[in-house]
């Protein structure tokens, strides 16, 4: 008989004034067992921050809401919220690398692609409803799904990544790895012709999620590689 995991429901505003994106997050919380609160506009999300204060785990923000934009907008929730409830920004709505350090200054979370496909957007939402089981590395990842293999000892086993840092990987398995084991990890990056194959050692495990992997040694030319692939998928489909 299957066991069934029990998974704490946690309370997400969706703020975005496009409803394909509203309804698409809501959709994926709900069926992962979340409640998900819906808004369309800065007043609406101000209403709900004052309102339902005391419940709240996890905001995801569109930096481009009607009435209320970019660090003004953080920088009032941040005025009502507590924080210990992250804020996490949709990637797209970004408007410049200025704007990122300013929103980061304000202690933003972190950032998701509003475009990903629905069997992402729960497990790129992991590290923030769930923080005391996903360590988050500080720098800016993008949602990535795509071929990786990785080797430990005289194994060799084939997954698929969930997203990607300037400095490592996720990748989905339900047999993760010890945290601090070391692996040979080799993925090729979309648009390129070359693997990258390097050194990379496990950071975080979550049985329902996968694993972690942070880059331990890599060759100047893939971190370039890389770096550029993030700060390109990061700053894509902005809004004007």
């Amino acid at each position: 008989m299957p066991v069934t995991t029990m998974v704490a429901a946690k309370t997400v505003v969706v703020a975005d004034d496009t409803a394909f994106v509203r309804d698409r997050f809501r959709a994926a919380l709900e069926s992962a067992g979340h409640r998900a609160l819906t808004m369309r506009s800065g007043a609406e999300l101000m209403k709900c921050a004052r309102a339902d204060l005391e419940r709240l785990d996890l905001i995801i923000l569109d930096l481009r809401l009607p009435r209320a934009r970019g660090a003004d907008l953080v920088r009032a929730l941040r005025a009502v919220t507590p924080a210990y409830v992250p804020i996490v920004v949709f990637s797209g709505t970004i408007a410049s690398a200025d704007e990122v350090r300013e929103i980061d200054a304000l202690g933003v979370a972190g950032y998701v692609n509003e475009y990903a496909t629905a069997q992402h957007i729960v497990p790129s939402l992991e590290p923030y409803l769930f923080p005391e089981s996903v360590k988050r590395r500080s720098s800016p990842r993008v949602t990535l799904g795509i071929p990786a293999t990785y080797r430990f000892g005289s194994t060799i086993a084939s997954s698929v990544t969930l997203s990607i840092s300037r400095g490592g990987l996720a990748i989905r398995t339900t047999s993760p790895l010890d945290v601090g084991a070391r692996v040979r990890v080799r993925f090729r990056l979309p648009g390129t012709s070359t693997d990258v194959d390097e050194e990379a050692g496990i950071v975080w495990t979550e049985r329902r999620l996968g694993m972690g992997l942070q880059f331990t040694a890599i060759a100047q030319r893939e971190q370039a590689a890389i770096d550029d692939f993030v700060r390109m998928r990061f700053f894509s489909n902005r809004k004007a």
